[in-house]
Protein backbone atom coordinates (compact mmCIF):
# COMPACT_ATOMS: atom_id res chain seq x y z
CA UNK A 1 0.00 0.00 0.00
CA UNK A 2 3.03 2.61 0.85
CA UNK A 3 3.71 2.35 -3.01
CA UNK A 4 0.42 1.50 -4.61
CA UNK A 5 -1.42 4.22 -3.56
CA UNK A 6 0.37 7.45 -4.84
CA UNK A 7 1.08 5.35 -8.14
CA UNK A 8 -2.73 4.99 -8.55
CA UNK A 9 -3.26 8.01 -6.70
CA UNK A 10 -1.00 9.81 -10.08
CA UNK A 11 -2.41 7.35 -12.44
CA UNK A 12 -6.40 8.47 -11.45
CA UNK A 13 -5.04 12.06 -12.02
CA UNK A 14 -3.58 11.37 -15.30
CA UNK A 15 -7.03 9.41 -16.10
CA UNK A 16 -9.40 12.21 -15.37
CA UNK A 17 -7.73 14.78 -18.19
CA UNK A 18 -7.88 11.20 -20.21
CA UNK A 19 -10.98 10.95 -19.67
CA UNK A 20 -12.58 14.85 -20.34
CA UNK A 21 -10.21 15.28 -23.50
CA UNK A 22 -11.58 11.55 -25.14
CA UNK A 23 -14.91 11.77 -24.05
CA UNK A 24 -14.94 15.68 -24.57
CA UNK A 25 -18.38 15.77 -26.62
CA UNK A 26 -20.68 13.53 -24.92
CA UNK A 27 -18.65 15.00 -21.19
CA UNK A 28 -19.64 18.75 -22.52
CA UNK A 29 -22.52 18.89 -24.28
CA UNK A 30 -24.15 22.96 -24.34
CA UNK A 31 -25.24 23.71 -21.81
CA UNK A 32 -24.33 20.64 -19.68
CA UNK A 33 -20.31 19.84 -18.31
CA UNK A 34 -19.64 16.49 -16.11
CA UNK A 35 -16.23 16.91 -14.51
CA UNK A 36 -14.68 13.20 -13.76
CA UNK A 37 -13.47 13.42 -10.38
CA UNK A 38 -11.29 9.59 -9.82
CA UNK A 39 -9.03 11.34 -8.09
CA UNK A 40 -11.76 12.01 -5.19
CA UNK A 41 -12.70 8.94 -5.66
CA UNK A 42 -9.69 6.99 -5.04
CA UNK A 43 -9.11 9.23 -1.81
CA UNK A 44 -12.81 7.88 -0.70
CA UNK A 45 -12.07 4.69 -1.01
CA UNK A 46 -8.33 5.06 0.93
CA UNK A 47 -10.56 6.31 3.77
CA UNK A 48 -13.37 3.87 3.38
CA UNK A 49 -10.93 0.30 2.81
CA UNK A 50 -8.09 1.36 5.31
CA UNK A 51 -9.56 3.42 7.52
CA UNK A 52 -9.26 6.96 8.87
CA UNK A 53 -6.00 6.63 10.39
CA UNK A 54 -3.76 7.14 7.65
CA UNK A 55 -2.15 10.48 9.21
CA UNK A 56 -0.18 11.14 5.40
CA UNK A 57 -3.49 11.11 3.37
CA UNK A 58 -4.28 15.03 3.71
CA UNK A 59 -0.52 15.60 2.61
CA UNK A 60 -0.87 13.34 -0.15
CA UNK A 61 -4.46 15.46 -1.35
CA UNK A 62 -2.66 18.50 -0.84
CA UNK A 63 0.20 17.42 -3.14
CA UNK A 64 -2.06 16.25 -6.18
CA UNK A 65 -4.44 19.63 -5.40
CA UNK A 66 -1.35 21.09 -6.21
CA UNK A 67 -0.75 18.44 -8.83
CA UNK A 68 -4.48 18.67 -10.31
CA UNK A 69 -4.18 23.06 -10.28
CA UNK A 70 -1.10 22.99 -12.13
CA UNK A 71 -1.61 20.01 -14.75
CA UNK A 72 -5.25 21.33 -15.34
CA UNK A 73 -5.19 25.15 -15.07
CA UNK A 74 -1.15 26.00 -15.50
CA UNK A 75 -1.55 27.98 -11.54
CA UNK A 76 -2.12 26.77 -8.08
CA UNK A 77 -6.31 27.01 -7.33
CA UNK A 78 -8.32 25.61 -5.09
CA UNK A 79 -7.96 22.21 -5.61
CA UNK A 80 -4.55 22.27 -3.58
CA UNK A 81 -7.23 22.86 -0.56
CA UNK A 82 -10.41 21.29 -1.61
CA UNK A 83 -8.68 17.80 -1.69
CA UNK A 84 -7.71 17.99 2.07
CA UNK A 85 -11.03 19.37 2.95
CA UNK A 86 -12.45 16.34 0.96
CA UNK A 87 -10.44 13.98 2.96
CA UNK A 88 -10.88 15.66 6.22
CA UNK A 89 -15.05 15.37 5.26
CA UNK A 90 -14.72 11.75 4.72
CA UNK A 91 -12.94 10.57 7.90
CA UNK A 92 -15.85 11.97 9.70
CA UNK A 93 -18.04 10.61 7.61
CA UNK A 94 -16.19 7.09 8.15
CA UNK A 95 -16.69 7.95 12.11
CA UNK A 96 -20.50 9.07 12.01
CA UNK A 97 -21.67 6.38 9.26
CA UNK A 98 -21.06 2.40 9.03
CA UNK A 99 -18.56 1.82 6.54
CA UNK A 100 -20.47 0.43 3.90
CA UNK A 101 -21.71 0.84 -0.02
CA UNK A 102 -24.60 3.01 0.43
CA UNK A 103 -22.67 5.68 3.60
CA UNK A 104 -19.73 5.71 0.88
CA UNK A 105 -22.30 6.65 -1.81
CA UNK A 106 -23.58 9.19 0.70
CA UNK A 107 -20.00 10.41 1.36
CA UNK A 108 -19.38 10.69 -2.39
CA UNK A 109 -22.16 12.18 -2.87
CA UNK A 110 -21.32 15.18 -0.31
CA UNK A 111 -17.32 15.24 -1.80
CA UNK A 112 -18.21 15.57 -4.88
CA UNK A 113 -20.57 18.48 -4.43
CA UNK A 114 -17.82 20.35 -1.92
CA UNK A 115 -15.42 20.26 -4.63
CA UNK A 116 -18.25 21.11 -7.82
CA UNK A 117 -19.27 24.03 -5.58
CA UNK A 118 -15.69 25.10 -4.38
CA UNK A 119 -14.38 25.22 -7.92
CA UNK A 120 -17.47 26.78 -8.65
CA UNK A 121 -16.84 29.87 -6.24
CA UNK A 122 -13.17 30.25 -7.19
CA UNK A 123 -14.59 30.37 -10.99
CA UNK A 124 -16.91 33.46 -9.64
CA UNK A 125 -14.39 35.28 -7.51
CA UNK A 126 -11.69 35.18 -10.47
CA UNK A 127 -14.63 36.44 -13.11
CA UNK A 128 -14.38 33.31 -15.09
CA UNK A 129 -17.74 32.43 -15.02
CA UNK A 130 -21.12 34.52 -15.15
CA UNK A 131 -23.22 31.67 -14.24
CA UNK A 132 -25.84 31.52 -11.87
CA UNK A 133 -25.73 29.22 -8.55
CA UNK A 134 -29.21 27.41 -10.25
CA UNK A 135 -27.48 27.01 -13.75
CA UNK A 136 -24.44 25.63 -11.92
CA UNK A 137 -26.98 23.01 -9.61
CA UNK A 138 -28.90 22.20 -12.88
CA UNK A 139 -25.86 22.13 -15.63
CA UNK A 140 -22.78 21.32 -13.82
CA UNK A 141 -23.29 19.62 -10.50
CA UNK A 142 -26.13 17.78 -11.48
CA UNK A 143 -24.64 15.79 -14.33
CA UNK A 144 -21.08 15.24 -12.78
CA UNK A 145 -22.93 13.75 -9.55
CA UNK A 146 -24.15 11.66 -12.01
CA UNK A 147 -21.29 10.38 -13.95
CA UNK A 148 -19.11 10.33 -10.36
CA UNK A 149 -21.99 8.27 -8.64
CA UNK A 150 -21.99 5.96 -11.33
CA UNK A 151 -18.13 5.53 -11.44
CA UNK A 152 -18.41 4.76 -7.71
CA UNK A 153 -20.95 2.12 -8.24
CA UNK A 154 -18.97 0.66 -10.71
CA UNK A 155 -15.67 0.94 -9.04
CA UNK A 156 -16.35 0.48 -5.40
CA UNK A 157 -16.18 -3.77 -5.23
CA UNK A 158 -13.50 -3.64 -7.59
CA UNK A 159 -11.56 -0.94 -5.72
CA UNK A 160 -12.38 -2.64 -2.67
CA UNK A 161 -10.63 -6.00 -3.76
CA UNK A 162 -7.75 -4.16 -5.15
CA UNK A 163 -7.64 -2.78 -1.30
CA UNK A 164 -8.11 -6.34 0.06
CA UNK A 165 -5.51 -7.55 -2.16
CA UNK A 166 -2.35 -5.03 -1.52
CA UNK A 167 -2.92 -5.32 2.18
CA UNK A 168 -2.07 -8.62 2.29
Amino acid sequence: MKYGFPIILFIWLYLDGIIGAAFQPQLFHYPYAMSSYLVVLWLVFTVLFEGPHNNHLEIWAAIVGCVFDLYYTGILGVFVFVFPIVVLVTKVGYREFPVSFLSGLLIVFIDITIVTFASFVANMVTHLTSASVADMLVYSLGPTLAYNLAAFVILYYPIQRLFDWMSS
